[in-house]
């Protein structure tokens, strides 16, 4: 398998830079039984069964992009350096410890200081693997308010190198259910639900299963390896809870399909079945490498958006749909002004149907 077996051409302009308005307006791509559907996520509680199972990352990203100034030398602020950092996950030691990204890396040295706003500061204690690791003034609950007012949405590359992020990034790369802070990037299928439409749902009889995988960073790195078995994932933490675990083992023992909402959720269950072949309760860090080949012991379904093309998640639809069926879907979705990536619209896709 080739890295060029996974490229498309993509047109710009089909590049989603917001979100739609509402959640739930969004188009949705329906491919199920050799067939390509064009409907809306608010169509789902007609598309989707009684006794369906969704399986939703409640990971909740943290405003993890910061902005500000590393002085040095004259009070008259003349040795300032403008400094950007993206928290990546925090560290156990020392207390207030965070792996980032420092742009640029070059103009802080270790023992140095950057100051943000709400009083926010830190200092660089270590350089490793072309990162920065940054102690921070504040902790707990005083580092969670500062970085809520300091900090901005840290929007992909593909936004970001078109507009900044703003207020509104806060409301809109956030979903309706997140729980547990941690993600520097969200789950991007899941910001089509919004309240009325999860209430649909439960109203269809379909059931909700809470899962939880903090998006790192390294879900935007692309892919450099020319064969893609060899390509090496990043790590993120998740969690199976016993209650989740349950919930989905009963599913499939009863026959109901388990859909997770997004590649996320796919991949952490995924991953929780690993050893067994079938669901139990996991936690730790997965680096799970989805693509064709792949042997799917919990998922049924995938509702998932657009995705980069030469990407991992390119490799995960193919594994789940097959290649040329997934090079089919998104031939209909780019001839239909589908919108791309992570505030584009969704898809869902039901394998062998």
């Amino acid at each position: 398998m080739k890295l060029t077996d996974f490229d498309f051409d993509l047109p710009e302009n089909l590049i989603a830079t917001r979100p739609a308005k509402p959640r739930s307006s969004a188009k949705l791509l329906l491919a199920e039984g050799g067939a390509i559907h064009d409907r809306h996520v608010s169509d789902l509680p007609q598309i989707f069964r009684s006794g369906d199972l969704l399986v939703l990352n409640d990971t909740k990203v943290i405003p993890a992009r910061l902005f500000g100034l590393r002085k040095r030398g004259s009070a008259d602020g003349t040795g300032s350096a403008k400094i950007e950092v993206t928290l990546l996950e925090p560290r156990a030691e020392p207390q207030g410890a965070w792996s980032a990204l420092i742009k640029p890396l070059r103009k802080i040295n270790e023992g140095e200081t950057v100051e943000f706003s709400a009083d926010l500061s830190a200092t660089l204690i270590a350089k490793e693997d072309g990162q920065g690791v940054l102690a921070f003034n504040l902790t707990g609950d005083d580092f969670d308010a500062a970085l809520a007012e300091a900090g901005a949405m840290p929007l992909p590359p593909y936004i970001a190198a078109r507009r900044a992020a703003d207020a509104q990034d806060k409301e809109d790369y956030q979903t309706v259910f997140a729980q547990h802070s941690g993600a520097v990037a969200a789950p991007t299928a899941s910001l089509h639900f919004d309240h009325d439409l999860l209430d649909a749902l439960r109203t269809r009889g379909v059931e909700f299963a809470h899962v939880t995988l903090h998006v790192g960073a390294g879900t935007f790195l692309p892919v450099k390896v020319d064969d893609v078995t060899t390509h090496k994932m990043h790590a993120e933490w998740g969690q199976v809870s016993a209650a989740a675990a349950k919930q989905i083992a009963r599913a499939k023992a009863e026959g109901r399909r388990v859909i997770p909402v997004g590649t996320t959720a796919l991949r952490l269950i995924e991953s929780a079945a690993a050893k067994t072949a079938q669901i139990a309760p996991w936690e730790g860090e997965t680096d799970i490498f989805i693509y064709p080949g792949f042997t799917f012991h919990v998922a049924d379904a995938l509702m998932t958006n657009f995705h980069l093309p030469k990407s991992t998640l390119m490799m995960l639809v193919s594994a789940l749909m097959g290649k040329e069926r997934v090079d089919e879907i998104y031939a209909h979705a780019i001839a239909n002004d589908y919108r791309f990536f992570s505030y584009g619209d969704s898809s869902l896709l039901v394998p062998g149907a």
